[in-house]
């Protein structure tokens, strides 16, 4: 057991305080990394908070970390030392299942291993990235590119995997029309890769405040929500509309914005159940749908997009005595648009 410096949380709603974990030895087939950035998720903060239930304390968050390869393990293959490499939101699975077979681990019928707040198959907690170092078996670590930078990159393994995948599973292209409901964390991305892709992007946001913003991460249109006209504007308009916000929706009034065949994909989860009228699939053939971040395959082939198109996300880096007061500006919605924190303040 090697020990490490972190950021835990003691237990749910608790301020986080620094403190000192014990990662692994390595096994055969591990990958020790020195951590240089850990991105700051919405998500940390549900399960810091305690907000999804079932909270393993204490926790040390963070599933988006960028770093340097420190050691490898004697059957390690892909990764050598120095190498540039990250970790997302999974450390482990079945391997074995069909879902693993595919590369699409997230949904392992065994059940994936999260990079924090799981037990691993052994029984024991998993620790995340709000931390100097990690053990994580090489098939679940991925190559960072040179020309992504370490803290950029970071967000990347949860943001950019997140709304990647769905424009990729839904064939957003040239000849499609996109909608992106949001400009925050997810949203600025999701903008930028849709765009990449060559679809047309409409970005839908409650006001008119971030249409600068979003026109220069590559938006062809805009149009603020709050305006009734809007709706009746953009009706059976788009073939796909990624929601990346956790609030609550009109789902009907949306639904409405698809053409026929049109697909609304929730990328965020409200903290109580959406409603919507069935009618509103029926008479369009549209459908609702989920995703869920993306197998690791797929989140090295996001990587390697990201880095050809000059895909990266806004961020403002912070220091580890910094975080408690940035898990409150994110409820504040007052970041654009990732939080990252330099481990080596820790």
């Amino acid at each position: 057991m090697c020990t490490t410096h972190a950021l835990s949380v003691p237990s749910a709603g608790v301020p986080l305080e620094k403190t000192a974990i014990e990662r692994r030895e390595l096994r055969p087939d591990d990958v020790l990394i020195d951590i240089k950035y850990s991105g700051i998720c919405h998500s940390d903060i549900h399960s810091a908070y305690g907000e999804w239930g079932g909270g393993i304390f204490p926790m040390v968050p963070g599933h988006e970390i960028a770093g340097i390869v420190k050691a490898v393990g004697s059957e390690v293959t892909r990764f050598a030392v120095g190498d540039r490499v990250g970790v997302g939101c999974f450390v482990d699975s079945c391997g074995e299942c069909e879902y693993c077979l595919k590369g699409e681990e997230q949904y392992c019928t065994k059940g994936v291993v999260q990079t924090y707040n799981s037990l691993d198959y052994d029984g024991n907690p998993t620790y995340g990235g709000y931390s100097q170092s990690i053990v994580v078996t090489e098939r679940f670590v991925v190559r960072i590119p040179d020309a992504l930078p370490l803290d950029a990159a970071s967000p990347l393994l949860c943001a950019g995997i997140t709304t990647y995948s769905p424009l990729k599973r839904w064939n957003a292209g040239p000849g499609k029309k996109v909608a992106i409901l949001g400009v925050g964390g997810l949203g600025h991305l999701a903008i930028q890769y849709a765009h990449a892709l060559g679809a047309e992007v409409t970005v839908l946001s409650r006001t008119l405040d971030k249409s600068s913003e979003a026109l220069g991460f590559g938006a062809d249109h805009y149009f603020a929500t709050s305006d009734p006209e809007t709706f009746a504007a953009l009706a059976g308009r788009f073939d796909l509309i990624l929601n990346t916000v956790s609030a609550n929706l009109d789902v009907d009034a949306y639904l409405s914005l698809l053409r026929v065949d049109g697909t609304l994909v929730h990328l965020g989860a409200p903290g109580t159940p959406d409603q919507y009228n069935v009618f509103s699939l029926l008479m369009g053939r549209r459908s609702i749908a989920g995703s869920l971040v993306g197998g690791i395959r797929e989140t090295q082939e996001m990587l390697d997009f990201s880095a050809e198109h000059g895909i990266a996300p806004k961020i403002e880096v912070i220091g580890a005595d910094q975080v408690n007061e940035a898990y409150e500006r994110v409820l504040r919605s007052d970041v654009r648009y990732r939080f990252v924190i330099d481990v080596s303040t820790l």
